[in-house]
């Protein structure tokens, strides 16, 4: 095939697959109430999810990163309806399910799965792992080719275990090993969106690249949409196709996968990226600089007002604690929730006095940190200005965060604290 022929061809893909929503997502939310007293009187709410848009393409895998705490597995059990939502629309198919009961549910269960984080809660102990993974096929009267027996065996030795385990008990297996087995009860029906919450958390590392390149070949062969939420950003990298990273209920920065990895525009994604330790013996001998958060999380029963991550961030200003940053699309294929975004010139040039928080982590920051962030931000407005980078245009209704033009470049980046959840970066790509 000529290289015209192959571009013309991936173009015709990316257009049908920008057409083709799966699963659309708006204003989403999950309040938790808190009630006290005799007459259990709310006095007030856990902020799980937030108000979080997105979509799913047919076909793509959306990644899902955050500190433990920020709300991704409730948004997993959102989106799946196995929790009911506090605000929002959640769309599948073009149908609306924000609220189906479960007799309304049962028939969209085929085709809406979960992978459960917990693989020793989630598997009941009183059944057989041929009764669990052979269950979804009683509960929708499916009988498949062979007999249910034949297919469960079968789904077994998919995912890696022996099919005479068929007549085992759950406590018979260890974690990795129960883990598979919800996998195998996932994709028991080929269902068309898979919600892989931590699929290889627990999962010895020799597995883990067995059952990410699993989900892989399955996704190719039977056509499946991923949302995995997982803390290992190399898993994540390996098989994403876009990334969004959540922190305290809400999406601060979505993404293509390379984007995200090379130029990261929110600072809270800079420090999960700076936690990815470089896999290169040649460079074990030089110091990592490391992005070290401040402080804890905030509460999500009493989360900051404005950004969210004002608090903990070493470039918020005053802006940033009265107002929330809206997602806005700054680069084509990255949206992010910043007024003063990395890699990129400031959406509020104008506000420049930082906060004493901010000030506090600025005081952490290399001089080699900071320069090599200005030196970056400088040339990405200088290639916008020349127009070598496409800015989507602003909205009407927002016309000051967009238009403004950078009155000096972002200089900060840091030297933070925190330890974000990202142990390893794998060397391989997805496709």
């Amino acid at each position: 095939m000529s290289e015209n022929s192959k571009d013309t061809a991936v173009t015709t893909a990316d257009t049908a697959a920008d057409g083709d929503v799966l699963l659309k997502v708006t204003g989403l939310q999950k309040h938790f109430p808190i009630k006290k007293g005799l007459l259990q009187r709310q006095v007030g709410a856990v902020h799980a999810v937030d108000g979080i848009d997105f979509e799913v393409r047919r076909g793509e895998t959306l990644g899902v990163v955050g500190e433990s705490g920020c709300g991704k597995s409730t948004m997993g059990r959102l989106i799946t309806r196995l929790l009911e939502p506090t605000g929002g629309k959640v769309e599948f198919e073009g149908k609306d399910i924000t609220h189906l009961g479960v007799s309304g549910m049962r028939p969209m269960r085929r085709d809406v799965q979960m992978i459960f984080q917990d693989p020793y809660s989630s598997l009941n102990p009183r059944h057989t792992i041929g009764t669990i993974v052979g269950a979804p096929f009683r509960l929708q009267g499916v009988t498949p080719e062979g007999g249910i027996k034949k297919e469960v065996q079968r789904l077994l030795s998919v995912v890696g275990l022996n099919p005479e385990h068929y007549n085992r008990y759950p406590h018979e297996f260890s974690g990795g090993q129960r883990q598979r087995i919800g996998i195998a009860r996932a994709l028991a029906l080929s269902p068309k969106l898979v919600v892989a919450d931590e699929p290889v958390s627990a999962l010895d590392v020799s597995i883990q690249a067995q059952v990410v390149n699993l989900l892989d070949d399955l996704q190719q062969e039977l056509g499946l949409t991923y949302v995995i939420i997982a803390h290992d950003l190399s898993v994540v990298r390996h098989v994403s196709d876009r990334i969004a990273v959540m922190y305290l209920g809400k999406i601060v920065e979505l993404a293509d996968r390379d984007l995200l990895y090379k130029s990261p525009m929110h600072p809270y994604t800079k420090a999960l990226m700076s936690a990815v330790p470089i896999p290169d013996p040649r460079r074990k001998s030089e110091k990592s600089e490391r992005i070290l958060l401040k402080g804890d999380v905030p509460s999500p029963i009493s989360p900051p007002s404005g950004c969210r991550f004002h608090t903990r961030c070493w470039k918020a200003t005053e802006i940033c604690k009265t107002t929330e940053p809206p997602l806005l699309e700054l680069r084509p294929g990255q949206r992010v929730a910043c007024h003063h975004p990395e890699n990129f010139e400031d959406q509020q040039p104008q506000d420049t006095v930082l906060l004493s928080a901010a000030k506090e982590a600025a005081e952490l920051v290399s001089e080699e940190v900071l320069a090599e962030s200005a030196e970056t931000s400088a040339a990405v407005a200088k290639a916008v200005e020349e127009g070598e980078l496409a800015v989507e245009e602003p909205a009407a209704e927002e016309p000051a965060e967009d238009d403004a033009p950078s009155a000096e470049e972002p200089a900060e980046a840091s030297e933070e604290s925190g330890e974000p959840e990202a142990p390893t970066e794998a060397p391989s790509k997805k496709k």
